[in-house]
């Protein structure tokens, strides 16, 4: 199965009370549909899964796979930190309707390649459905190599990986090791979107499409079309939000840009959920400024 196009990596919209908001979640994910997204991505980082309940991210996947009702892949992310627990929940998920599985490489405990190597093959063969590789080191504490993606690249049932390392060269190299095996290889990193597509990669998950689903999906609309002039400028737009990016937790900017940009999908749960009153003006100010350059 190749995985090919904008996928966002949605957000998880919570109360106030920091339960989940499911039914927004539903609006959210029609949002991103009706943008011409080619597939979605829940149970990710943006997704918060990492302070998630099993059950919650069941819950979460379910919704999505309601809402969007075949009309393009589901990918649920699947990653725990131990193999036994990220098999069970892997299996689980496959019976709720994921499409495909995202499996964050194990994290906390520093993994060498070759544990690597055996826990996303213990997935692949627990499971009959693709795996995707989520390669995100900034948050895991271990990198991916090439070497080591084209290994589980010849396992039966691993299909792609996401790189989120925000290590272009990498990304190179990943396509290289690939290169005529079918895999795909997706950019994990926005500002990383059209260079990985111009290089031979197959398509991105995004987080900032939960704020501008339109303008994402344009990047590789115009792409796919050679207007790559057109991509060049959809994907140097996003430029001043991705600087808000710096103004604290990533994934806390992006639910309040999401928020600023009307779609209400609620706090981060604590503690990742503190923001500045000035950095929430400077979000704000630049969603404002982005949807009157037409971005959306």
């Amino acid at each position: 199965m190749a995985v090919t196009g904008i996928f966002p990596a949605l957000v998880t919209p919570y109360n106030q009370d920091e339960s989940l908001n499911l039914t927004q979640l539903a609006r959210h994910v029609r949002r991103v549909l009706d943008a011409g997204a080619h597939g979605v991505f829940c149970g990710g980082t943006n997704g918060e899964f990492y302070i998630q309940s099993h059950e919650e991210r069941l819950a979460v996947l379910e919704t999505v796979v309601a809402e969007v009702a075949g009309a393009v892949p589901v990918v649920a992310g699947a990653g725990c930190i131990g193999t036994r627990d990220t098999v069970s929940l892997a299996q689980r998920m496959a019976g709720r309707g994921a499409d495909m599985l995202s499996v964050i490489s194990p994290y906390f405990a520093a993994a060498s390649q070759a544990e690597l190597i055996a826990h996303f093959t213990a997935v692949a063969d627990a499971v009959d459905i693709p795996v995707m590789v989520y390669n995100i080191p900034a948050r895991t504490g271990v990198n991916i190599t090439p070497a080591t993606v084209a290994r589980l690249a010849e396992v039966d049932g691993i299909v792609g990986v996401k790189d989120s390392s925000g290590n272009f060269d990498q990304i190179l190299q990943y396509i290289s090791v690939t290169e005529g095996t079918g895999f795909s290889v997706l950019a994990g990193s926005d500002s990383l979107i059209l260079p990985n597509l111009l290089a031979g990669g197959t398509g991105a998950i995004t987080a900032i499409a939960n704020i501008y689903p339109r303008t994402m999906v344009e990047i590789y609309e115009k792409w796919a079309s050679g207007d790559i002039e057109g991509a060049w400028k959809a994907q140097n737009s996003i430029r001043p939000i991705r600087n808000c990016l710096q103004l604290g937790n990533p994934n806390t900017v992006v639910k309040a840009a999401t928020n600023a940009a009307g779609e209400p999908v609620g706090p981060c749960r604590a503690p990742f959920n503190l923001l500045s009153e000035a950095a929430l003006e400077e979000i704000a100010r630049t969603v404002a400024s982005d949807h009157a350059k037409g971005m959306s």
